[in-house]
Order: C-alpha cells, then sequence, then structure tokens
C-alpha cells in the first residue's frame, strides 16, 4: 500500500460573476487528497492518512475517495471541513481559507503511526500540511521516523507561500524533511521560491545535493519537465492535451503517476531509484506527464483510470508526446 497524508478541503468556486447572487460550486481538494485520488484511479493500493469530517462536506471528500477505492485509515473527526472560497472579481480570482481547528489538522505523531498498516510500501506528502502549526511539526516527525523504518518516502512541496507566515521555520522544517526524501517532486515555481534569483538547473541540481532524493523531478507546466539523479539529467517535451478543460489536480496526478510507475516496474526503493538509466526515467516522466494532460482534459481534478492511460500510451508506439 502507498500511503498519503496532508490536507483535504472543499474548493468553494464562485460559478459567474455577472448573475447575482453570488452562487458557487464545491468540489473535493487539496494536494494530497488528488494525489491519493489519482493512485486509486490507477488500480495502486492507497491509503489516506488524514482525517476527514463527519459533516456533509466531509461526506462529499470521503465518498469521492472511497469511490476511488481508497482506503481511509484515519477515524472521522467531528472538526468542520477544511474551506477554500475562490471568487471573483473583473475576472481575477481572489482566495479565502478557512483552515483553523478543523478536522484535517488534528493529527499527531502517535495517532498517525496508529493509523499505520502493516506493510505500507511507500508514503507521500507536502503542500500545506508542512507549512506551520503543531499538525505540521507531527507531520515532519512521522515522515522522517517511517522512513528511518525503511519505508519509501516521496515529497511533494508544492508551496502555497499564502500559508507560510515564517520563512525560516518553515525552510527548517523542509529541510528536516528532505534529507529523508527518496523522491522529490516540484513545480518550476516551487523551486523559484525555493531557490530564487537562480536558474533552474543550477537550483534543482543544489537541492538534489542538499536533499537525500536520489530522483529529483521538476515540472515546467507547457515547458515540459525533467529530472535529475546523480548520474543523469532527463528533459521531455510536454504532453499534448488534445482539448484543454482544467488543469486543476495535474500536479498532483504528475506525482501520483510517477510512484504508480515506480512500483509498477519495481523501482520502489531508493537503491533501485538511484540506479535508475536515462531511459527509465525518461519512460517515468512520459507516463506522468500523459497522465496529467488527461487530467486536464476534464473538468476539475478527474485523474484518468490505468486503462485510459495505457490506451493513451499504447502497446508499442510509445507515449504520445
Amino acid at each position: 500500500m502507498i500511503l498519503v497524508g496532508g490536507e483535504n478541503l472543499i474548493d468553494f468556486i464562485q460559478l459567474d460573476e455577472n448573475a447575482p447572487p453570488m452562487s458557487y460550486q464545491a468540489n473535493a481538494g487539496g494536494s494530497p487528497f488528488n494525489c491519493a485520488k489519482a493512485l486509486g484511479h490507477q488500480g495502486v493500493e492507497c491509503g489516506f492518512l488524514t482525517p476527514i469530517s463527519t459533516d456533509s462536506l466531509g461526506d462529499l471528500l470521503a465518498d469521492a475517495l472511497t469511490d476511488a477505492n481508497v482506503s481511509l485509515l484515519a477515524p472521522r473527526d467531528p472538526a468542520p471541513t477544511s474551506l477554500a472560497v475562490v471568487s471573483i472579481d473583473a475576472g481575477i480570482p481572489s482566495y479565502q481559507f478557512y483552515r483553523e481547528q478543523t478536522a484535517e489538522r488534528n493529527v499527531t505523531l502517535a495517532a498517525l503511526e496508529k493509523a499505520t498498516p502493516e506493510g505500507a510500501k511507500a508514503l507521500c506528502i507536502g503542500s500545506l500540511a508542512l507549512t506551520g502549526g503543531a499538525d505540521a511539526d507531527a507531520w515532519a516527525d512521522y515522515f522522517c521516523t517511517i522512513k528511518s523504518k525503511g519505508v519509501f518516502t516521496a515529497l511533494d512541496p508544492n508551496i502555497r507561500a499564502a500559508f507560510i507566515h515564517n520563512r525560516t521555520e518553515f525552510m527548517a522544517r523542509l529541510d528536516r524533511v528532505m534529507a529523508s526524501t527518496d523522491l522529490l517532486k516540484l513545480s518550476d515555481e516551487d523551486l523559484e521560491w525555493l531557490i530564487p534569483a537562480t536558474d533552474l538547473d543550477k537550483a534543482a541540481a543544489q537541492l538534489l545535493a542538499q536533499s537525500s532524493a536520489k530522483l529529483l523531478v521538476v515540472t515546467m507546466g507547457e515547458h515540459g519537465a525533467f529530472a535529475l539523479t546523480k548520474n543523469h539529467k532527463v528533459t521531455i517535451k510536454p504532453a499534448k492535451v488534445r482539448a484543454l478543460r482544467d488543469t486543476v489536480g495535474a500536479g498532483d496526478t504528475f506525482t501520483a503517476t510517477l510512484l504508480a510507475q515506480l512500483l509498477k516496474n519495481n523501482f520502489l526503493d531508493a537503491q533501485s531509484l538511484e540506479h535508475l538509466d536515462a531511459a527509465e526515467i525518461e519512460s517515468l516522466l512520459k507516463w506522468a506527464a500523459n497522465a496529467a494532460a488527461l487530467n486536464c482534459e476534464q473538468d476539475g481534478c478527474n485523474p484518468p483510470s490505468a486503462h485510459l492511460l495505457e490506451t493513451r500510451m499504447g502497446p508499442n508506439t510509445g507515449p504520445e508526446a
């Protein structure tokens, strides 16, 4: 089983700014939540470690994961669901977040360890879970503890600067987690925030050297993606999006697909990761990029099934790039 931890929340997105009264659509979300959903859609045995509220919005979140065959490992929590409200004014979105004293933040090291099933193969965390507070420290402690027990670790920082009120404190926590990371996946925007005013290649090489990661992957949106190991740098072009509908969850689907492919190919351990050759790395990136592209052809975060992704890649011709 691959474990996923981090926030789950509801995005309330304004439907039409020109049609009073203001109306919003509720969408299940959160970067780790999306990652778990994407793993489940690809048929990977996945468990979600974060508590989900018992309120009606929590039911929406829980149902979305169980429908994707993701196991809910933590007990449901009576605290409310975290919210993100996206309003539109003159075409420009503004954001309000409500995460104080919510269910997804009710985590402790002891509770996370209790929820961990025997035989877990990997853990992936990131995003708001590490930004600040006692829950962020609990996630960091858990990540380092589970790595010490031989579990494969993956980190997707997915930087949300608005939630980072103390950069020094956040960086100290992130550095600690990166020192226990096998797979480190970031966007170009994440990398620019972490190491500002630095060429992407140099920043990526610096981060690979600073961390324990054996594979570092950077997504660059319309410019594709690249990966670094101590022996290789591999760059791919972006996968083709046939009819763009939405980019929500594309990065999370990319992360999930990297993990799914590592599992499928028996590479889900630090030693195997370190010894990947260039062709194997390129294949990983192309599978992940095509999964993200398929997600972008749907409304909201709607990751592809394993069958749909395999059909897209083709049995003999390789991925469409």
